[in-house]
C-alpha cells in the first residue's frame, strides 16, 4: 500500500523472539493519533530484518507483510524488545541480517527502543556518549556492557533528540505518547491516550517500581495529598502543608512520597506545575506572566528558568512550536 502524503512513516522492526505486548504498542498509539478532522497522522508498518515471520516470546509466530525495505522510507524506527538478544546481550555485534537491515535506514531517522531493545541500539553504536535507559532489572548489566552510555535506571524514558529509549513494558506507551506530543502537541496526544484508555503521562519514573510498586495496605498513602495538591498548584504549597494534609511527619511523608511517586515532593510539585504551564501555553493565548501565575511559578521569569532548565526552550518558543493550530 502506498504511503499517504505528508504522513509520518513509522516502521516497527520485529526481531526473532519479540515480546508480543511491546510489539503492539507503537501501532496502537500511533494509529490512534489523528488530526482535528480525523486524518491519521502516522502510518505504521511492521517489518522484519529479512521479511520472514518471527517467533514471539509468547509461543506463537508473527507473519509480517514487509521486510527491511520498510526501513528505507521510515521517519521513525521503533524496535520492541526480544528475548533472543544473543551476542548483543554481552556487547557483541549486530547479527548480519540486522546489519544489512540497518544499512537501509536513512541518516537522521528517529530511532526508538522499547525496554531491552536498548541492547540493539547499543550494539549498533547509536548510544555511545548518549543518555539512555532500559528496564531497571537490566540497567546495571547494560551499563557494564556499554560503559560509554550514560544509563539512567530511574526514568520511564529518555529523549535524546533523534535517539530515544524507554524502560520496560508500559513505559513504551509513555514514550510513544511523548513522541506524539512532541510531533503534534498535547491535545493530539491526550486524545490518543483517551482512545487507548491510558494516562497521557505518568508521575515519577521506574524507580517507584523497583522496591515496592504498591504501598502496603496497612500503611497510609500520599495519593490523596497528591490529588489535593493538583487542585492547588497556583498556591505556594509547602512541604509542611502537604505533610499536614497527609497527617504524617515531614520525615515519614517525604519517605513515603518517594516510595510511591519515585521523586521528592518538591520535584513532583515542580513537574506538575510545569505540566500545567505546558498545557496552558499549548491550549490558550494567556500572557506568559498569567500562565506562570496560574501554574504556581509566581513570575514569568521563574517559569522561563524552569522551562529552559527542563525543556531547553523559553515559554514563547514552546508556545510557537506546540500551540494547537501551529505547524508541527
Amino acid at each position: 500500500m502506498p504511503a499517504r502524503p505528508n504522513t509520518h512513516q513509522v516502521a516497527v522492526l520485529a526481531l526473532d523472539g519479540v515480546v508480543s505486548f511491546e510489539l503492539g504498542i507503537a501501532p496502537r498509539i500511533f494509529n490512534s493519533a489523528k488530526g482535528p478532522d480525523g486524518t491519521p497522522l502516522y502510518e505504521v508498518t511492521v517489518c522484519t530484518a529479512d521479511g520472514r515471520p518471527v517467533r514471539t516470546e509468547a509461543g506463537f509466530s508473527v507473519a509480517v507483510d514487509h521486510g527491511p525495505e520498510a526501513l528505507a522510507t521510515a521517519d521513525t524506527v521503533v524496535i520492541p524488545p526480544t528475548h533472543n538478544l544473543g551476542a548483543m546481550a554481552k556487547g557483541g555485534p549486530l547479527p548480519e541480517p540486522l546489519v544489512r537491515a540497518f544499512r537501509r535506514i536513512r541518516p537522521g531517522t528517529r530511532m526508538v527502543s522499547i525496554c531491552t531493545a536498548s541492547y540493539v541500539l547499543g550494539a549498533a553504536g547509536l548510544l555511545d556518549g548518549r543518555p539512555a535507559t532500559t528496564h531497571w532489572c537490566d540497567a546495571a548489566a547494560f551499563a557494564r556492557v556499554f560503559p560509554g552510555v550514560d544509563v539512567d535506571p530511574g526514568v520511564l524514558f529518555v529523549d535524546d533528540g533523534d535517539v530515544l529509549t524507554s524502560a520496560g513494558a508500559a513505559a513504551g506507551i509513555d514514550l510513544c505518547l511523548h513522541l506524539v506530543r512532541r510531533d503534534h502537541g498535547s491535545a493530539v496526544a491526550n486524545r490518543a491516550a483517551r482512545h487507548c484508555v491510558v494516562p497521557p503521562w505518568r508521575d515519577g519514573g521506574q524507580a517507584q517500581y523497583i522496591e515496592r510498586p504498591v504501598p502496603e495496605p496497612t500503611l497510609a498513602s500520599t495519593a490523596a495529598t497528591r490529588a489535593w495538591a493538583l487542585e492547588r498548584l497556583q498556591e505556594p504549597l509547602s512541604l509542611g502543608e502537604m505533610a499536614a494534609h497527609a497527617r504524617m511527619s515531614l520525615r515519614t511523608f517525604t519517605r513515603r512520597f518517594r516510595e510511591e511517586a519515585g521523586m521528592t515532593p518538591g520535584t513532583w510539585l515542580t513537574a506538575q506545575r510545569l505540566e500545567l504551564a505546558r498545557q496552558l501555553l499549548e491550549s490558550s493565548d494567556l500572557p506568559v506572566d498569567l500562565v506562570a501565575h496560574r501554574a504556581g511559578f509566581g513570575t514569568a521569569n521563574s517559569l522561563r528558568q524552569h522551562m529552559r532548565s527542563v525543556l531547553g526552550v523559553s515559554p514563547v518558543a514552546y508556545r510557537r512550536t506546540f500551540q494547537v493550530g501551529a505547524p508541527a
